[in-house]
């Protein structure tokens, strides 16, 4: 087989729509019931099996934790049949464990998948993350201004005034000051109170009417976020933090010698890139999982970095 960039393009992208769907139809039979664990379990069972049915020699890069933490999908994990083109993969089975139990919206099944080191190996720390949808010159925002400074600049680009800018940030008593300084100029706020990837990922689309994401969540997330953003053309700047010396020792474990630095886009996500997400529960990027009686329905997206394809996939998965 070719290089992994012609598999990706060639062979791989509607596998992860597969590889997404079932991790989101295993998830969704636990919907409301209230155990968190549970639902994430069945996803990651879900989601490695269909992996290892796949030719490629997959490393799991950002998964469920560490080996000795996770029983499957742990970083360094090794998944697909071995055959073929070396493959970075970044995943979140159950993006959303708690929306999942109590049936709230936007919990995802989500993965990225990159040519082998495209994907920054994130340790599993909290990220400051800003991000924003395609359309705008590159460094109109930065983690190095102020929230005031960013939603400022953001509303002269768009041509509207402060008060008129939407924010999605995640519903969190750290960012209460956040919250409290956006609002002070005018600017809306919508708060989520999980599920910072969709969280992210509504800043590309108009519909959401958010123009900006902003706050702390985790780093993981913020390499899958980042890879459906560059596929679509967003802007997305992350700034890992260390708020011990374990996490600190942690970070220098994945190769961090930098604690301070702001990764752009092409840091986090190198080069060619796929993402794909399945609704579990309905959200404002995707319908969730429907069983009827015939039949179970999904709804995915899967995206291409290099050439800015974005599909919508419905599935129709008929019942045994």
């Amino acid at each position: 087989m070719g290089k992994a960039g012609n598999a990706l393009d060639r062979v791989l992208v509607l596998e992860m729509v597969r590889v997404t769907e079932a991790a989101a139809i295993a998830a969704s039979k636990l919907v409301g019931r209230g155990d968190e664990k549970a639902a994430d379990h069945v996803a990651v069972e879900a989601m490695r099996a269909a992996f290892n049915t796949l030719d490629f020699d997959g490393t799991v890069v950002i998964g469920e934790g560490e080996r000795d933490e996770a029983p499957m999908l742990y970083i360094g994990e090794k998944v697909g049949t071995g055959k073929g083109p070396k493959i970075d993969i970044a995943l979140d089975p159950l993006e959303g464990t708690t929306l999942t139990a109590k049936a709230f919206p936007n919990a995802l099944a989500v993965l990225a998948i990159a040519e082998e080191g495209g994907l920054l190996n994130a340790p599993d720390t909290y990220m400051d993350k800003l991000a924003i949808g395609p359309g705008y010159e590159k460094g109109i925002v930065s983690l190095k201004n102020t929230p005031t400074q960013n939603v400022e600049a953001l509303a002269k680009a768009k041509g509207v005034k402060p008060n008129e800018i939407i924010a999605c940030v995640l519903d969190r008593p750290r960012h209460e000051k956040l919250i409290a300084e956006l609002r002070s100029i005018g600017c809306g706020v919508v708060l989520i109170p999980d599920g910072d990837v969709a969280g992210v990922i509504a800043c590309t689309n108009p519909d959401t009417t958010i123009d900006i994401y902003m706050g702390s969540g985790g780093a993981p997330e913020g390499v899958l976020a980042a890879a459906a953003l560059k596929c679509v053309g967003g802007q997305f700047q992350g700034r890992l933090i260390f708020r011990n010396d374990d996490e600190k020792a942690r970070g220098k474990k994945w190769g961090v010698t930098d604690f301070d630095r702001i990764y752009d886009l092409d840091d986090l996500v190198k080069g060619d890139a796929i993402f794909a997400a399945t609704g579990v529960t309905d959200g404002s990027f995707l319908d969730g999982v429907k069983v009827r009686k015939d039949c179970i329905t999904t709804e995915s997206v899967v995206m291409r970095a290099s050439s800015g394809t974005v599909r919508r996939v419905r599935g129709e998965h008929r019942r045994a």
